[in-house]
């Protein structure tokens, strides 16, 4: 997540992150134990809306496939690549869960690049592809309001202070929001002044279509779900050291 994804950087000395170590682009993925992928992608969701959730779990060799078929509308997964980086890494853990309008829209997205990778395009021409997409509208935003569920204990993709990857634990809700800007709402997002990421804001995600306005959860919200998820958080950084929330990676 980007600010664009100005949520990073002031957070970061309150709720520890690793940097990123060297990792080469192009890293071939490392598979996730089916069991830590199902509750790392349904961590994203409320607890009492997880059991009507599909899950897709990623087949690193073909990309995304249908673990469990939901009743509700709502997606989960665990994105590993950020189309809109340009670059594919083996240390971004994404859990994330769309509503039906994204179910039908961004998460055709997230299915496709993880194919593309997986067939062996590279990243440029991922991103490539994907804009043109776009363009050409094979690609469009959410057709009506809606969201994207992120409040998991911790994830790890690029952002701020320095753009590089970092773990974070910043559970957060995400409204779509296509082509609409800081400016559009009034918003005065500043890296500097907590507070002021604290309310919403807009985060342009690669495009104007994957823009979406931004909410944390509060303080008292987010240690709640850090307390919940601690079994989660201790098995996801026996399983990989970068997903611990309390070691730095140089």
């Amino acid at each position: 997540m980007k600010i664009e994804l100005l949520l990073t950087a002031v957070l970061a000395s309150a709720i520890g992150f690793a940097a990123t170590p060297a990792w080469s682009a192009g890293s071939a993925l490392e598979p996730m134990p089916a069991q830590l992928e199902t509750r790392f992608a349904l961590s994203a969701l409320p607890p009492a809306l997880r059991a009507d959730a599909a899950i897709y779990l990623l087949d690193t060799k073909k990309g995304y496939r249908l673990s469990k078929p939901g009743t509700s509308g709502l997606v989960c997964l665990v994105e590993r690549t950020q189309w809109q980086d340009a670059e594919f890494r083996d240390d971004v853990f994404v859990p994330l869960c769309y509503d039906d309008a994204g179910a039908k829209t961004h998460f055709k997205v997230s299915m496709d690049v993880a194919a593309m990778r997986a067939q062996g395009a590279s990243a440029a021409t991922v991103k490539a592809e994907v804009e043109k997409r776009y363009r050409d509208k094979t690609y469009t935003a959410p057709a009506m309001p809606g969201l994207s569920y992120m409040i998991m204990p911790v994830f790890r993709a690029p952002g701020p202070p320095d753009m590089k990857v970092h773990t974070l634990a910043m559970p957060h809700l995400m409204f779509y929001a296509p082509g609409i800007s800081n400016e559009d709402i009034g918003a005065r997002p500043n890296l500097a002044d907590h507070a002021s990421l604290q309310w919403p804001f807009i985060d342009k995600q690669g495009n104007a279509e994957h823009s979406y306005m931004i909410q944390m959860v509060g303080e008292t919200e987010k240690a709640r779900i850090l307390a919940d998820e601690k079994p989660l958080l201790d098995d996801l950084c026996a399983w990989r050291d970068v997903l611990c929330l309390s070691t730095t990676h140089h």
